[in-house]
C-alpha cells in the first residue's frame, strides 16, 4: 500500500462502522462482510473478490489495536490528503513526506522519530537520506481449514500446506547469481521515490527501477529473474485454539512468508470452516440439543437422560408439566470459553407423538379422553382472537 493510498482510504466506510467503533463491532462487521463477499461465495464475480480484498485491507487495520491508533494518527495529520498548517500559518508548503517518515527535520532541528514512528508499523520500512537496502517484512498470507465440529469446539492441530514468496535459494535472495547485486541509483537503496503531489507536498511510491527493493542485480538469477524472491511451498502444523467459530479468522503472527534481508517474516491468517453435527447446534459459547420425550414424561415428570459432546450422558430432572419446546440447562457442559471454562448445554424438549397406537396403550388414552372431555386448550385461543 503506498503512502498516498493508506493516507486517502477510509477504512471505517469500507467496513461500514463509525469511527468510535469498538473491537467487536469492527469484527462483527468483518464477518459479516467477509461472507457475503468471500470468493468461494461467488466464483467469478471478479467485483466482489475485490471487494473482499478491501474489506480484508480494512480490517487487517483496524482489526489491530496498534495498526489502528497509527492509521487514527495519520488521518487526523493528514486530514483528507493533504497537510494542514497550524494556526497562523499561511502560504503553501513544500517538502517531502520521505522527511518526516526518515525523522529528519529542516533548518529548525529533528523530528525526533515520531512520525517515522506512526507510519513504520505499516509500511514496514525505515527512512532518512542515509537509509540502504532495509530488511523488508514477508508478505502475509491467507489460507482456509475444515474442521469437524468437535475440533472446532475442543481445538485441534491441523497440517497446512501453504505456497508464498521466499528468498531465492539459488542467489540467497540477493537477486543477483554471483551474489552481489549494487545499490539502485534511482533510490539510493530506499526502496522508495518522491512523487510531486497537487497539494504542495511530496508523496512516496515504490521505486520503478528496483521495483521497491533497494538493489539491482548486473548478472540476474536465473531462477528469480532478478527478484531475490521464488515460489516456495511448505507444510506447517497449525494449532486452531478450542471454542472457534465457522467463519472466524485467526491471525498467526510471524507465520507467514519469510523476510528479506533479515526482515520478519509475515503472518498468516486462517479461515476456519466448521462442519455441522448431526446431534448438536451452537449457540455462542453454548451448545444445543433437541430432546424427544413420551407424553407421559412432558405431564407427569421424569429423570431423562442427555447426551453431551465427547463425554458422559448427563441426568435432567423433567418437572410435571413441562410443555413442548421447554429448554432446560446442563452447566458446564458447552463450548470452550477464552479463558478455558465452558459454556452450558441447552436442552430443549420435544414432546415425541407415536404414529400407531394399540392395545393398553390405546385403551389408556381413550380413558384419558373421556377423562378430560370437558377441557378445551383452543378456548382461550378463540377468546383471544374475537378479542382482537
Amino acid at each position: 500500500m503506498s503512502t498516498k493510498d493508506f493516507i486517502e482510504k477510509d477504512f471505517y466506510k469500507v467496513l461500514g462502522v463509525p469511527k468510535d467503533a469498538t473491537e467487536a463491532e469492527i469484527k462483527k462487521a468483518y464477518r459479516k462482510l467477509a461472507r457475503e463477499f468471500h470468493p468461494d461465495a461467488n466464483k467469478g464475480n471478479a467485483k466482489a473478490e475485490e471487494r473482499f480484498k478491501e474489506i480484508s485491507e480494512a480490517n487487517d487495520v483496524l482489526g489491530d489495536p496498534k495498526k489502528r491508533k497509527e492509521y487514527d494518527e495519520a488521518r487526523a495529520l493528514f486530514g483528507n490528503g493533504g497537510f494542514r498548517p497550524g494556526p497562523g500559518a499561511g502560504g503553501s508548503f513544500n517538502f517531502d513526506l520521505g522527511d518526516l517518515f526518515g525523522g529528519q527535520g529542516g533548518a529548525g532541528g529533528s523530528f525526533g522519530g515520531g512520525l517515522g514512528d506512526v507510519f513504520g508499523g505499516l509500511f514496514n520500512r525505515g527512512g532518512g537520506a542515509g537509509t540502504r537496502t532495509q530488511p523488508r517484512r514477508g508478505q502475509d498470507i491467507e489460507s482456509e481449514v475444515t474442521l469437524s465440529f468437535m475440533e472446532a469446539v475442543d481445538g485441534a492441530t491441523v497440517p497446512l500446506r501453504m505456497s508464498s514468496q521466499a528468498p531465492c535459494k539459488a542467489c540467497s535472495g540477493t537477486g543477483d547469481k554471483n551474489g552481489t547485486p549494487r545499490v539502485c541509483p534511482t533510490c539510493v537503496g530506499t526502496g522508495q521515490v518522491a512523487r510531486g503531489s497537487g497539494g504542495g507536498f511530496s508523496l512516496t511510491d515504490p521505486c520503478p527501477d528496483c521495483k521497491g527493493r533497494g538493489l539491482i542485480a548486473e548478472n540476474p538469477c536465473e531462477v528469480c529473474h532478478g527478484s531475490g524472491r521464488a515460489k516456495s511451498s511448505r507444510t506447517m502444523q497449525v494449532r486452531i485454539p478450542a471454542g472457534v467459530f465457522d467463519g472466524q479468522r485467526i491471525r498467526l503472527r510471524g507465520k507467514g512468508a519469510p523476510g528479506e534481508r533479515g526482515g520478519p517474516a509475515g503472518d498468516l491468517y486462517v479461515v476456519v470452516h466448521v462442519n455441522a453435527h448431526p446431534v448438536f447446534g451452537r449457540k455462542d459459547d453454548n451448545l444445543t440439543v433437541t430432546v424427544p420425550v413420551t407424553f407421559a414424561e412432558a405431564a407427569l415428570g421424569a429423570d431423562i437422560r442427555v447426551p453431551t459432546l465427547g463425554g458422559p450422558p448427563v441426568t435432567l430432572k423433567l418437572p410435571p408439566g413441562t410443555p413442548n419446546g421447554r429448554t432446560m440447562r446442563a452447566r458446564g457442559k458447552g463450548a470452550v470459553r477464552k479463558d478455558g471454562t465452558r459454556g452450558d448445554l441447552l436442552v430443549t424438549v420435544e414432546v415425541s407423538v407415536p404414529k400407531d397406537v394399540s392395545g393398553k396403550a390405546r385403551d389408556a388414552l381413550e380413558a384419558y379422553r373421556e377423562a378430560t372431555a370437558g377441557e378445551d386448550p383452543r378456548a382461550e385461543l378463540f377468546q383471544a382472537a374475537k378479542g382482537a
